[in-house]
């Protein structure tokens, strides 16, 4: 039959439906092909974060018991016991110096002379002025005792006398402040003059000051008086490079600072390594409280989880996630008042990543960081 336009087209369009259903049913059977082997791969809840989830490997610590202590913290710039700025009591010219910035000088010890023949004439001159009125006395003394002499006259001359010894007396003192001397034992932190410098009465010289013992103050909330008492034990630990040091509470002020509610306290510092000096700062804390028996862990195994203090305790192989109730804590240490209990083992590495009831590996020999005996909280201020 011949074709015609009509039949072609109709012959056209059953073909283009034909291939069109053909390539909807090939995809149709590849999409389960691949359901059915996402589903023998695990899929969701299979494989990794499902049931056979690989334990976590974690480092633990045992749940023990000791003393830790509450400490009120402040900073304090460590100073000299005793300092002194040297100045000069005559005029004239620095004639030597015998010591330098740095040096350890005696009490009494010499540090500077001023050029004295001055001073040195004027004593002469006022002993001499004495020497004489001490004859002239001693010549009216004979004639009074022959009533040659008038009390008066011997009253005036008499007089003379006392204002002449006070006039040498002067001149000595003025001649010896020409020789300067150290007031006490200590180390020249600062010299401001040189050999040939004119200096007047008032010029500062020297300062002084006396490093055995360091002193720290610090400045106390009122409330925490009746926790100090004198000799008690202080532990310093330097900003610049994190010395430790051991003090001692020399001196509780009796008044509270009206202004600011505190109290000052002065810390005594016996000993301490070399290169310590003052002006160096310091963290200075102060037993307040010190408990004994207390549950401790240590502090690494706290984990702070949406504003709630957690540890994970290890329980046959799987974390149990516990919320803890925490009392003082150190840099080490924390106290627990409730949630574990001594003997229980914490996790205190790998613990961030864990969940309530994930499988764990304990590592081997991770229970040699013990609790230690030894704790203290920082109250700073």
């Amino acid at each position: 039959m011949p074709s015609t336009p009509r039949r072609d087209t109709f012959y056209l369009f059953i073909k283009q439906a034909l291939t069109v259903l053909a390539v909807a049913l090939l995809l149709a059977g590849c999409g389960k092909k691949g359901d059915a082997g996402q589903a023998q791969a695990g899929g969701p809840g299979g494989g990794p974060g499902g049931a056979g989830e690989a334990p976590v490997p974690v480092a633990v610590a045992l749940v023990g018991s000791g003393e830790i202590a509450s400490y009120y913290t402040a900073t304090a710039t460590l100073a000299a016991e005793k300092e002194a700025t040297i100045l000069s009591r005559v005029s004239g010219v620095v004639q030597k110096l015998w010591c330098e910035e740095g040096d350890v000088v005696q009490e009494g010890a010499e540090l500077l002379l001023v050029d004295n023949d001055e001073y040195r004439y004027r004593y002469e001159q006022a002993q001499s002025a004495r020497m004489d009125l001490e004859a002239r006395v001693a010549r009216l003394e004979q004639m009074r005792e022959q009533e040659l002499v008038s009390p008066e006259e011997f009253e005036t001359l008499s007089n003379n006398l006392a204002a002449a010894q006070a006039a040498e007396g002067m001149a000595e003192l003025n001649l010896s402040y020409t020789r300067v001397t150290a007031p006490f034992t200590g180390r020249v932190v600062a010299r401001s003059v040189d050999v040939g410098q004119n200096i007047n009465v008032g010029t500062q010289l020297f300062v002084l000051s006396d490093f055995t013992p360091l002193l720290a103050r610090v400045h106390v909330p009122a409330k925490e008086f009746n926790k100090l008492q004198a000799d008690q034990p202080v532990d310093l630990t330097l900003e610049s490079n994190g010395t430790r040091l051991r003090g001692r509470i020399k001196l509780v002020s009796p008044v509270i600072d009206p202004s600011s509610g505190t109290i000052k306290v002065t810390i005594e510092i016996p000993t301490y390594p070399p290169g310590v000096r003052p002006g160096d700062f310091a963290q200075v804390s102060i037993v307040t409280e010190r408990r004994v028996n207390r549950t401790l862990v240590p502090k690494v195994a706290l984990v702070n989880d949406r504003g709630e203090q957690v540890v994970y305790v290890s329980a046959d192989s799987t974390a149990e996630r516990r919320v803890v109730e925490i009392g003082f804590q150190d840099d080490r240490n924390a106290e627990i008042l409730t949630g574990v209990t001594e003997g229980e083992r914490v996790v205190v590495k790998g613990q961030r990543t864990l969940k309530n009831g994930a499988a764990i590996k304990i590592l081997d020999n991770t229970e040699a960081a013990q609790v230690t005996d030894s704790a203290v909280t920082r109250d700073g201020s």
